[in-house]
């Protein structure tokens, strides 16, 4: 089994492994890029986005700045619009449906690491070299007409259902349920969403 498999099987992985540092480099190489690609220069950007994301359905609005690990392991539906300094970990998939609103400053987050030091790092090299940490992963999936307000962060393996709401500086652990208005830290079901 390769890193990027156990990477989205979601098993301990090695991030140092070469077919991982390359795509890593190539996905910052490319957000860079679109980071500094004039602001109506939707045509450049549009390309940028389709070498970089997974997938992405029509009508995708990204404002600068962007960031990711992969981009590869990102999916977006159609009619979506993600705003200024979004930060976006994609070590394992993350599948958005149609009419997204992300607000600014949403991270979403699918890496995640052991709790335990030696399990992080491994036993110290002789050469005194670096080793990268070692990492495991789980999916995040928002559904069709999600809101996700400013500053919210979504933890990896989490599920936000369709017509949900979650409010500005949330921290989402836990997965919420289909026509919600969720806040709080940690997020909770404050209400139905009619």
């Amino acid at each position: 089994m390769t890193e990027r498999e156990k990477m989205l099987a979601g098993q301990l992985y090695d991030c140092g492994d070469p077919e991982l540092l390359n795509q890593w480099h190539k996905a910052k190489d490319l957000v860079r890029e679109y980071n500094h690609t004039g602001s109506a220069d939707a045509g450049r950007k549009e390309e940028i986005l389709k070498e970089l994301l997974g997938g992405k359905g029509e009508n995708l609005w990204i404002t600068a700045p962007f960031l990711v690990d992969y981009g590869n392991n990102i999916y977006f539906g159609n009619h979506c619009e993600v705003n200024m300094n979004c930060t976006f970990l994609d070590d394992n998939v993350i599948r958005i449906g149609d009419n997204a609103l992300i607000a600014p400053n949403v991270q979403i987050y699918t890496a995640f690491h052991p709790t335990n030091a030696l399990d992080r790092f491994g036993e110290p090299r002789a050469d005194g070299s670096f080793e990268f940490c070692k990492t495991q992963t789980a999916p995040v999936t928002i559904g069709d007409n999600v809101w996700i307000g400013g500053g919210a962060i979504i933890m990896p393996g989490v599920t936000i259902g369709d017509n949900v709401v979650i409010g500005a500086g949330s921290v989402v652990t836990k997965d919420i349920p289909d026509n919600t208005i969720a806040y709080g830290n940690p997020c909770r079901v404050m209400r139905e969403n009619k």
